[in-house]
């Protein structure tokens, strides 16, 4: 059958519909994955049909608007200058949507499900974070992990879907009646009187499936993708990894930080501290410097799974895939949030005994930095359950599993 994946963010919300993409490829289906323009050239490289989004999504986060809305500031006003292209947005996802069979869907592609409704095919949510599923056993992720008891904990949820979806809902409504023909949406959770089949793409074993959650919810595993055929570290990385003990590896992902001198001399005091080697990502994440010391190697990127496990520990700003690529290395992850779900995902590293105490990163410092480095890199017991879980995660079929729920939903 001909499978649409629609998906809208950085490369974490990229990435992972890639791995399920090639697993439904081999599995004999048709894919097209529909996302923004600027990973044409990453989608296609793995032989996946590409359908362009022009939301100009990368270069807005790089922008100075772009930036402060990830730090908190100005979030609504970019959201207003954003509207004209989220309209377009949503007609492109129609357009490259019309011979499917099946629709896999983001919610922040926001046209997903009232496709599948008007194209009366099945939809799938799909998400690395459990954020459309209420349950009493603890609050939605983005609102950062802690536990608010039975009765927040599940009104959080609603909470999160208006305020998730309010700024959209006149701009999603227009879009059902001017181009769909459809009556406006109650929410984006049901399909046709139903709840809508939800794929979350983590391991049950990092976040236990409540039991008060329905047989529409399908926790699958992790959806992994290997590092492309044709790339090849540098020269450069493996005589430095080759050179001493296994480095500490410090990245923020897609986090552009206004302030990546102030925090690249946090993160070089605290390696200093410690005493060990260490790898700095720089990539989106702002972490720069004019000259390092001998024992520190600075790396644009690397895929995850080839780098982490040659790693002593993982230092990062706690976001889904990157936290899903330390745990399956089984390295001790030290996680930095930022926002969203990141410090969900901090608290369950704290919890399951494989990181330190996630630190916030308006509270960065070198001395809990440093402290943080030094417990991921001596405790045994964590080394041990970080290496155990490892082992778990890795005995999964994510990709596997979600595209059993697609067949037997399509075809059962």
């Amino acid at each position: 059958m001909n499978i649409t994946i629609l998906t809208l963010g950085t490369r974490g919300d990229v990435q992972p519909y890639v791995a399920l993409g090639l697993g439904l490829q081999r599995a004999g289906h048709a894919v097209r994955l529909v996302t923004d323009s600027g990973f044409a050239k990453f989608v296609m490289d793995y032989g996946l049909d590409f359908a362009p989004l022009e939301t100009g999504l990368i270069q807005l986060i790089q922008s100075p608007e772009g930036k402060a809305a990830l730090a908190g500031k100005g979030l609504m006003s970019l959201l207003k200058r954003m509207m004209p292209t989220l309209r377009q947005m949503v007609e492109d996802c129609w357009a490259a949507s019309q011979d499917s069979d099946a629709i896999v869907f983001h919610p922040k592609a926001m046209a997903g499900v009232h496709i599948a409704e008007k194209l009366n095919i099945p939809g799938f949510l799909a998400m690395a974070l459990p954020a459309y599923s209420p349950t009493t056993a603890f609050a939605n992720p983005a609102f950062g992990g802690a536990d608010y008891g039975p009765l927040f904990n599940k009104l959080s949820y609603s909470l999160f879907t208006v305020g998730a979806t309010l700024p959209y809902r006149r701009m999603v409504n227009s879009f059902r009646r001017n181009t769909l023909g459809l009556p406006p949406a109650k929410d984006d959770a049901t399909l046709r009187g139903r709840p809508v089949p939800k794929l979350y793409a983590y391991s049950e074993h990092v976040l236990p499936r409540p039991s008060d959650w329905g047989d529409e919810v399908h926790v699958t595993g992790y959806w992994f993708l290997p590092a492309p055929r044709s790339w090849q570290p540098s020269r450069e990385l493996l005589a430095f990894l080759s050179a001493g003990a296994p480095p500490v590896y410090v990245g923020f992902g897609s986090m552009v930080a206004r302030d990546g001198e102030a925090k690249s001399a946090i993160v070089l005091e605290a390696v200093k501290r410690t005493g060990l080697r260490a790898i700095l990502a720089t990539g989106w994440g702002g972490l720069t410097t004019a000259a390092v010391p001998r024992n520190v190697f600075m790396l644009d990127a690397a895929p995850h799974d080839w780098l982490f496990p040659q790693c002593a520990a993982v230092v990062h700003h706690g976001g889904s895939g990157t936290t899903a690529a330390g745990l399956r290395a089984g390295k001790p992850s030290v996680i930095v949030p930022f926002f969203g779900d990141q410090p969900f995902w901090g608290r369950r590293v704290e919890a399951l005994g494989v990181g330190p105490a996630p630190i916030p990163q308006k509270k960065l410092t070198t001395d809990a930095l440093a402290h943080a480095i030094q417990v991921a890199t001596t405790d045994a017991g964590m080394a041990r359950r970080a290496e155990a879980l490892s082992a778990k995660i890795c005995a999964e079929d994510g990709v596997g599993r979600a595209i059993e729920v697609i067949e037997t939903k399509r075809f059962g």
